[in-house]
């Protein structure tokens, strides 16, 4: 019995580790016969995981997302909680490994029903980080988990990218790696249309949809995905040039700013700072750093952010 048990769970590992696998694939990889296989199968539909079936060519079996919750002894509030807390590490803010957290999120979420699912991506806002690059922007659970599983099954995925300047395209590219840096969770894909590749970040990314079309993989630019994402970060052009008058002097102002910042007198107690950032949490901080009054001038979405910022300092510090 015991022999049979870890068979059947080695059988699961694999239908979750890849997205089909024909019976004689299996049957080899298990050294069963066809017959057993096919027995071990039903065994697991009868204690309620999704296994597809398909005969003829290209026929096999799959794992599908499912109308129950399959026994992993976990109650609809547990299952939450777990991918709350995989999502959680997979932005890499927690001492695991993200890569490891985004493939065992892929794996559960893949197999949970479409209302624990729903319920799941109702609690998005509690699912977020502060820490030494600002506060962890949301991920939709759905996004990632099929940017995971197109990257895992090779398979390119048309989605929408809102870039950082708040342009909207269509894209339809070939997922490579997930990454996490900087509290950040980025795609490398090859994008065929300009035949490069390219860095997406997964919380500006919608309704990302598999296409079925497989690919080969390709050797990335580097040895290293996540060297990669930082590279192309570094790289990048400005995309802000935040504006705000300070109440110090342009020579305190350049002291504390360093190499981060230009300030400019307006007269001995007041002066012009200009920031040009990629991302606005950083432009926050440096002028809260400054500890003196400020107000920023330019553009609409630093103010804003500025706003969104003094919001949740004002709730974290209740009178």
């Amino acid at each position: 019995m015991s022999s049979i048990s870890a068979r059947v769970l080695e059988l699961l590992a694999l239908l979750q580790n890849r997205r089909h696998w024909s019976g004689d694939e299996l049957a080899r990889r298990l050294e069963v016969s066809p017959r057993t296989l096919r027995r071990d199968v039903r065994s697991l539909q009868d204690l309620g995981y999704p296994i597809s079936t398909s005969r003829g060519t290209g026929g096999g079996y799959h794992l599908a997302p499912g109308g129950t919750l399959p026994p992993l002894v976990l109650s609809e509030e547990q299952a939450a909680a777990v991918v709350l807390a995989l999502k959680d590490a997979a932005t890499g803010a927690n001492p695991t490994d993200p890569t490891a957290a985004v493939t065992a999120l892929a794996a559960i979420v893949q197999v949970l029903p479409t209302a624990i699912r729903r319920r799941i991506d109702s609690l998005q806002h509690v699912s977020t980080l502060s820490g030494p690059y600002g506060h962890a922007v949301a991920v939709d659970t759905q996004v990632l988990t099929t940017l995971s599983l197109a990257a895992r099954d090779h398979e390119a995925v048309a989605l929408e990218y809102t870039d950082a300047a708040g342009r909207v395209t269509q894209r339809t590219v070939q997922p490579h790696h997930i990454v996490s840096l900087h509290q950040r969770l980025y795609l490398v894909a090859f994008d065929p249309a300009p035949a490069d590749w390219r860095t997406f970040r997964i919380d500006r990314v919608a309704n990302p949809q598999r296409t079925g079309q497989r690919f080969a993989p390709r050797a990335l630019p580097v040895a290293d995905a996540a060297e990669y994402v930082r590279q192309r970060i570094e790289s990048a052009p400005h995309v802000y040039e935040v504006i705000a008058t300070v109440r110090c002097s342009a020579a305190a102002a350049q002291e504390r700013l360093g190499q981060w910042g230009d300030a400019s007198p307006l007269d001995p107690q007041s002066c012009t700072v200009r920031i040009q950032v990629r991302d606005l949490d950083w432009a926050a901080f440096a002028l809260a750093s400054l500890a003196v009054p400020f107000t920023i001038h330019s553009p609409q979405e630093a103010i804003d952010h500025a706003v969104a910022w003094g919001d949740r300092l004002s709730r974290a510090a209740p009178l």
